[in-house]
């Protein structure tokens, strides 16, 4: 019992501080995203991070949208209410779906490498070589990645959002024999401009928080080819944790707002 409660305040301290290294890794950023910039990095890093994941949010976002369509369908139809399909599809994937799974894959896809690639610079002593040149090396190789996925991200979601209500839409249509022009109606009736912006928020928010996650574990990495394959690995499973549970509180904090 004792070893239980031993480990546990241990483990909460070892938390405690590995967080409290994060954010003050975070507070030392600050002042480099208003000087030092470098436009011509960030406008890479926005093609390697935003091109390079469009592909996987645009599949994705396509099966999707179909499955909610299909799944939704037995459901609404029970109570004769299919009319009402398009609304429910469109504001669940807006505000949920599209900032969720958007910013899963990016994860998978960008956030994944960002590890990596700084992990292997910082075990190869490149970090180090780069600092010796009299170059900030977080200004370099850290803030045009966070600024170029705080850019990127809310431009994905829009993807999958336009993409995931889109092929919802065909299969309500012509797979589900849907009026469409009652799928639209009920939409634009009942859209608000909320149900848009409220999940471009959360991209802007997520877009921070795993980049800065990302960058943050690869730049720390020590140990070798190991200490790579360790912090990729962190860097993925930290962010998707952050993910979920600011999906939650910011959800929260937009219904007390009546969002």
């Amino acid at each position: 019992m004792f070893h239980f409660i031993g480990s546990s305040v241990l483990g909460f301290h070892k938390l405690v501080e590995e967080l409290g290294k994060f954010f003050i890794f975070q507070f030392s950023l600050f002042p480099l995203f208003f000087t030092k910039l470098r436009f011509k990095v960030i406008i890479k890093e926005i093609y390697i991070i935003g091109v390079g994941t469009a592909g996987v949010i645009t599949l994705t976002a396509f099966f999707t949208g179909m499955v909610e369509a299909i799944q939704l369908y037995s459901g609404f139809k029970k109570f004769g209410i299919e009319g009402f399909m398009g609304y429910t599809i469109f504001i669940s994937i807006t505000k949920e779906l599209g900032p969720v799974f958007g910013t899963l894959m990016l994860i998978s896809r960008a956030v994944s490498s960002m590890a990596a690639e700084l992990g292997t610079m910082r075990v190869t002593e490149q970090i180090d070589a780069i600092e010796t040149l009299a170059i900030d090396s977080k200004a370099l190789l850290i803030v045009p990645k966070i600024i170029a996925t705080i850019i990127s991200l809310p431009l994905l979601v829009i993807l999958f959002d336009f993409v995931g209500n889109y092929s919802s839409f065909l299969i309500s249509t012509y797979m589900l024999d849907i009026n469409p022009i009652t799928y639209r109606s009920v939409i634009l009736q009942n859209l608000l401009l909320t149900d848009i912006y409220s999940g471009i928020i959360k991209a802007f928010i997520f877009g921070y928080v795993v980049s800065a996650i990302g960058t943050y574990m690869g730049y720390i990495t020590s140990g070798g080819a190991k200490g790579v394959g360790s912090a990729t690995t962190k860097a993925v499973v930290y962010s998707a944790i952050s993910i979920f549970v600011l999906n939650y509180l910011i959800s929260a904090v937009f219904l007390i707002l009546g969002w």
